[in-house]
């Protein structure tokens, strides 16, 4: 799903959110409701890819854990109203690369358990025999997926596919293109459904725009 640079968005004034945000925002990007629906037609593409291979779930954290939690619920429901039981193990990685809205050279990976288990499984970075799945809030340039990637990529498992809720659009054409994503949106910073500006926002159920007070507010 696209989302044009032109969009306008949604007033706030038709949705609820938490008080203490109010005059902390511009709009609503995506609602809560088109966020749900999309990641349940996520899930049902990724069943069609699965076959009979299990799922071991890589869960980028902070920012994936609700995308992860839906989706894999999602999958879980269409399993059980299937003739295929898939089978799902959980672990996490957190990621670390922004400081306020700007990017980091730097980025620290930290969390996991032994990735050498990984070692001939199917993945999907949704992050099934074993097939893996990162699964990611928001791609962006890509690096820090590719960094990520690059480390899993030296177990020599035998799948990965990444999933992630958003695509960020940037004039860069090596920009790196998630294998199952739920909408193309513009180069914009957004918060909520998990995705945090200094921590704050990830009780914020919509995918809003924050505003310039905003950002001024919470910063570190």
């Amino acid at each position: 799903v696209q989302i044009s640079d032109n969009w306008p968005g949604y007033s706030l004034d038709l949705f609820t959110y938490p008080q203490h945000y109010y005059g902390d925002l511009e709009y609503v990007l995506i609602p809560h409701g088109i966020i749900v629906d999309r990641t349940e037609r996520l899930a049902k593409d990724i069943m069609q890819d699965i076959g009979d291979n299990d799922i071991v779930v890589l869960c980028v954290l902070k920012g994936g854990y609700k995308f992860c939690a839906d989706l894999v619920e999602h999958i879980k429901n269409l399993s059980r109203n299937s003739e295929r039981f898939i089978s799902m193990k959980v672990d996490f990685v957190r990621l670390k690369s922004y400081h306020n809205d700007q990017s980091m050279q730097d980025m620290q990976i930290m969390g996991g358990d032994d990735l050498s288990k990984l070692t001939g499984k199917l993945s999907f970075v949704f992050h099934l025999c074993y097939f893996y799945l990162f699964c990611k809030d928001i791609v962006g340039t890509g690096r820090t997926m590719k960094v990520l990637l690059n480390n899993i990529e030296k177990y020599k498992p035998k799948m990965i596919k990444v999933a992630s809720l958003l695509v960020k659009r940037t004039s860069r054409p090596d920009g790196y293109r998630p294998d199952y994503y739920g909408f193309e949106i513009p180069d914009l910073f957004v918060v909520g459904y998990a995705l945090d500006y200094n921590e704050h926002f990830r009780d914020l159920n919509h995918i809003c725009v924050i505003n310039d007070h905003g950002k001024a507010k919470y910063r570190v």
